[in-house]
């Protein structure tokens, strides 16, 4: 691992270096170095196992900038340290616990990182998963420094902190190890359930010394303060609630449903940008639809969730970022089943129908995946592209439920004549 000239500590690990935690969480770690509230960097866990990081290319250096019509912000970003492969140096990997003054674990890794797959204890080799990884880290943390650690994870599912948690203690169970650990992560780590909301496009470019993203920036994290991340300090606009439940239903339910019920549709249309979506009337409609429907299946206060679904139409159409459909399109099932899915469902419960265009964008993932350029797991996009239509409905351990009542009207709209 090369390290950058900055001697700043290191205060956090970070699994994923996308652009997303580049625009969004070392941007506020940036922020809030320039207004002397936080003194620390953050080293990568990278999720792409194999090869060099494109970041250590550029010093772990880059310059972000967040933009829309009124506002423009331009922060070159210094705070990462360096890039670590779990899967190529676990040792490595295992020694960033070692480190006292490192006490913020942050993550990204989708909707279809955080799960749980068994595995025996790892001794030389890496575990797969990010909550095994993570359990291995905690432990060695345990062993050795003992410090506790306040985890964020920043997927879109639901109870994010609380389901890492229960996942952390079931590899642990799964290992037979003591209770001293188990009392140490019920009394030392603190696992938040976190919301976190900026649309982040990366660059248009291969260039990887600009990260791109709209100027709006929103992180909840749910329980008290917590005087490790001093975020607000700097002005950010970082809130500590009692719940992030209200928070999390509108914006994964309305901004996060709004993309995974458009690109698919949008990218088999042949839109390459979410801007050009906007500018499509056919994917335009489209969206406006599903926000309508999704508007009306929630149980929040409309007038609330109807502001919201406005913003990101306005959101969508900020022309200073360039925000692609294929980049988006990443694990397109995992963020249907968490983003769309229960506004379908509870349409249907509150109804008694079901919701006609987020159904047709049901059948435009499948024909998506199908006959499109998907990008997701090598199984998940063999299993879609293998199976009807039946049965990747019926298939319960995807979708939680039997969705063969969907057929009819879904395997229509999976037709690829049905643009």
């Amino acid at each position: 691992m090369n390290f950058n000239t900055n001697r700043r500590p290191i205060r956090v690990i970070q699994f994923g270096g996308g652009v997303f935690l580049r625009g969004f969480f070392n941007w506020m770690m940036q922020k809030s170095i320039e207004k002397r509230a936080f003194d620390g960097n953050a080293v990568i866990v990278r999720s792409r196992t194999r090869g060099i990081d494109p970041l250590e290319t550029i010093g772990y250096c880059y310059t972000h900038i967040a933009r829309d019509g009124a506002h423009e912000d331009v922060t070159p970003i210094n705070c990462i340290s360096g890039s670590i492969s779990a899967a190529e140096d676990y040792r490595a990997f295992l020694k960033l616990a070692e480190n006292a003054e490192t006490d913020i674990i942050v993550s990204n890794t989708t909707e279809a990182g955080i799960v749980y797959e068994a595995c025996p204890m790892p001794t030389e080799v890496c575990p797969e998963s990010y909550p095994a990884k993570l359990t291995a880290l905690l432990y060695h943390r345990y062993r050795t420094v003992g410090n506790g650690m306040l985890i964020l994870p920043c997927e879109l599912i639901e109870n994010n902190g609380a389901v890492l948690r229960e996942y952390v203690w079931h590899h642990a169970s799964d290992w037979g190890l003591e209770k001293g650990f188990f009392d140490w992560l019920e009394k030392d780590c603190s696992f938040r359930n976190t919301l976190v909301d900026r649309i982040v496009s990366g660059t248009s470019t291969e260039d990887e010394t600009i990260n791109c993203s709209e100027y709006f920036h929103l992180f909840v994290i749910e329980g008290e303060e917590d005087p490790r991340l001093p975020f607000r300090d700097a002005g950010l606009n970082v809130k500590w609630v009692p719940s992030v439940v209200p928070y999390r239903t509108i914006k994964v339910r309305i901004l996060n449903g709004a993309h995974t019920s458009m690109i698919p549709y949008a990218l088999l249309c042949g839109a390459e940008t979410v801007h050009d979506c906007l500018q499509d009337p056919r994917i335009r409609a489209h969206l406006s639809q599903c926000l309508d429907e999704i508007v009306d299946s929630l149980s929040v206060p409309r007038e609330a969730a109807e502001a919201y679904a406005k913003d990101v139409l306005e959101r969508f159409a900020n022309p200073h970022i360039r925000h692609l459909c294929a980049s988006v399109s990443l694990n397109s099932v995992s963020k249907f089943r968490v983003r769309v899915l229960p506004s379908i469902l509870e349409y249907r419960e509150k109804f008694g129908v079901y919701p006609r265009q987020l159904l047709f964008s049901f059948g435009k993932l499948i024909d998506f995946y199908q006959n499109g350029t998907p990008k997701d797991a090598s199984e998940v996009i063999e299993w879609m592209r293998s199976s009807s239509v039946a049965e990747i409905l019926t298939d319960q351990t995807v979708w939680g439920t039997d969705l063969s009542d969907l057929c009819k009207e879904v395997e229509a709209d999976a037709n690829p004549s049905v643009r």
